[in-house]
């Protein structure tokens, strides 16, 4: 077994928040505006205010580092990703990813150029998917070796489909699955569909391919962490249907990433922030006051109050009901009604690169069809030192196959050495040496990674009662309000959270907006 580490969120100091006796205030710090929450949300929501000109903010993040589940981690030999590994190519509805990329140099020319032209360096490099079938590896991730052609007719009419379902418009003449999710149309037909499953709604068409129902199955467990059969069926076309970004110099299906997955695009947000990131500091009490908002922040074991005129809540929805005692209960309903996805990540450090067995060359993302586990993606595919000895392997897995609350109590008692053995278990069927070149595994449990959308979860009102919720100091920003875990809708709402806070202080103050 080899060395290694259990890590994760710090459940320590959330569970503090919901049972422990806290001690009271000793110091008191004013700011402007209060950002809780240092993940994509919280720290776009910074960039946002500070590119306009208002820098009296504070931004607090209850782990040690920020980032959520786009942080990444570093070894002597090559970064590696800790959770979110790429970012599709922004399509014309996300201006603000567009944006940022622009201003990270990533982007070059125009941001509103129908077709970019992007940093080679940050392009994945080929061969970008592979797939394990039946003991070889498959070039892509939809599987097509030895099908009938019943199936491979199936094959191609999904793909039509999803093709058609990108360029359709609803009657308000917006795409029927945008990019972020709040740009789609609201047409009541197709949010119907988020009344059944996915896997319902591919039956219900004449899906019935097994590689068809396994690709829906995978794409719901890596983007939503659940079974698709447990996926609302707007959201599993969501994934399909709306990435329609294009490349002047790259092909469309190429994603952006790099060694540590999407940590550069934490770093590049976090430098628009600055000294106003504070971490390790837990938010555990928030109360109204005649000229603005207390927060109660617990700080190692010292407990200091900010005085701010705004707060942003750029934190999982769920937390909010603890740490705002007076919160409206309709409100506090739908805080509550989300469902969350555990997830686990491991990082295996490799002496050597392992045995390859039979098929497509080694690739970036490294799928498994027939396992528990997504698969890996390789942290130093992007390096240009092609002649690197070693290696770090990054494995995904969703607990999916077991209920949310079980899914979090495996990951608070197991040990690691119970999770690493099942890892190289499962990577030995497809590199017989994995144990002998790991030279340490650090495994990394999120037990609320992210909201699931299952069936009924977006348009039934809960959600959506999140994100049109108003009040004059109190903003709501975080993927939750979009009902499922990507970039995009992250730092969507995080930046209508800061555009609020802004047209609030330009009616008080002579402010940009």
């Amino acid at each position: 077994m080899p060395p290694g580490d259990l890590l994760g969120m710090n459940m320590a100091r959330g569970h503090r928040l919901r049972n422990a006796v806290l001690p009271p205030p000793t110091a008191t710090r004013q700011t402007g505006a209060l950002i809780v929450g240092g993940g994509i949300s919280g720290l776009s929501a910074g960039w946002w205010l500070a590119r306009h000109g208002y820098d009296d903010f504070t931004v607090l993040e209850i782990d040690d580092v920020p980032g959520g589940n786009s942080r990444g981690g570093q070894s002597p030999m090559t970064a590696y990703p800790w959770g979110a590994h790429y970012l599709p190519l922004p399509g014309p509805e996300a201006v603000l990813v567009r944006e940022l990329l622009a201003e990270l140099g990533v982007l070059q020319g125009d941001p509103s150029a129908p077709r970019p032209t992007y940093d080679e360096r940050y392009l994945c490099a080929t061969p970008q998917e592979r797939v394990y079938r039946d003991g070889l590896w498959e070039e892509g991730l939809l599987p097509h070796r030895g099908l009938n052609a019943g199936e491979r007719a199936q094959q191609h009419d999904f793909q039509a489909r999803m093709d058609e379902l990108k360029r359709l418009r609803g009657r308000d003449g917006r795409r029927v699955f945008a990019l972020p999710m709040a740009l789609s149309s609201a047409d009541a037909e197709w949010r119907l569909l988020d009344r059944l499953s996915f896997r319902q709604w591919l039956l219900d068409n004449g899906f019935t391919a097994p590689t068809l129902h396994w690709l829906a199955n995978y794409a719901c467990r890596d983007d939503y962490g659940c079974d698709y059969a447990q996926t609302s069926a707007w959201a599993g076309l969501h994934y399909f249907a709306c990435r329609n970004g294009e490349a002047g110099n790259a092909a469309s299906d190429t994603v952006l990433t790099a060694a540590d997955g999407n940590g550069w695009l934490v770093r590049g947000l976090a430098k628009a922030v600055g000294e106003r990131l504070a971490c390790g500091a837990a938010v555990v009490r928030i109360e109204e006051g005649k000229a603005g908002v207390r927060a109660d922040v617990l700080i190692g074991e010292r407990m200091v109050r900010y005085q701010a005129r705004q707060l942003i809540w750029a934190a999982p929805a769920f937390v909010l009901p603890h740490a705002w005692p007076a919160m409206p209960g309709e409100l506090r309903a739908a805080a509550r009604a989300g469902d969350y996805a555990p997830w686990l990540t491991a990082n295996l450090h490799l002496s050597s690169w392992p045995e390859e067995r039979y098929g497509a060359p080694p690739a970036w993302d490294n799928v498994f069809y027939d396992s528990p586990g997504l698969g890996y993606v390789t942290a130093s595919h992007q390096l240009m030192r092609r002649h690197q000895a070693g290696t770090v392997f990054t494995y995904y897995r969703a607990l999916n196959d077991v209920t949310p609350a079980e899914g979090r109590r495996l990951l608070l008692e197991t040990p690691r050495e119970a999770w690493a053995e099942g890892i190289l278990a499962e990577l030995e069927r497809v590199h017989p040496d994995i144990r002998r070149l790991t030279t340490r595994l650090d495994v990394f449990r999120n037990a609320h990674a992210m909201r699931r959308p299952v069936p009924g979860a977006l348009f039934d009102g809960q959600r959506e009662r999140l994100a049109n919720f108003r009040h004059p100091r109190i903003f709501l920003a975080h993927a939750d309000l979009s009902g499922f875990s990507l970039f995009e809708e992250a730092q969507y709402r995080g930046v209508v959270a800061a555009r609020q806070v802004l047209a609030q202080i330009g009616r008080t103050a002579q402010m940009p907006s």
